[in-house]
């Protein structure tokens, strides 16, 4: 796994896929409460190898950059990002939420999150 600053994501991202990575098996979080470090899975099929980069963010700052317009499927992860851990993905064009009947402003995926507890709307 390589560990990248927030500011080299788009970079890697690029040069990742120009190396042969043109596939995205998946984007998912972690909360490691001090933390919430995001996980960009890559595939080269040529190569049958992956590619895991890993950005950690400060809970005080969590926004990065879409990456939409380099693999079209990450459109799904950032939004499941987005309303699961709270992470604001800048530059998406996409605002339809996956939970449209979400009433809350509680992240459910981060430890913080109470469940049965009453969140209101943003």
């Amino acid at each position: 796994m390589l560990s990248i600053e927030r500011k080299d994501l788009l970079k890697n991202i690029e040069q990742s896929y120009a190396e042969g990575y043109t596939y995205l098996v998946k984007i998912t979080a972690v909360d490691y409460v001090k933390t919430i470090n995001l996980i960009y899975i890559l595939r080269s099929l040529d190569k049958n190898q992956d590619k895991i980069l890993e950005v950690i963010l400060d809970p005080a700052d969590l926004s990065v950059e879409t990456i939409t317009h380099i693999y079209q499927g990450a459109d799904w992860y950032e939004r499941e990002m987005q309303e699961m851990f709270g992470i604001k993905i800048k530059g998406r064009r996409a605002k339809r939420l996956l939970l449209e009947k979400w009433d809350g402003k509680g992240y459910p995926l981060r430890k913080n999150f109470e469940w049965g507890k009453s969140y209101e709307k943003e």
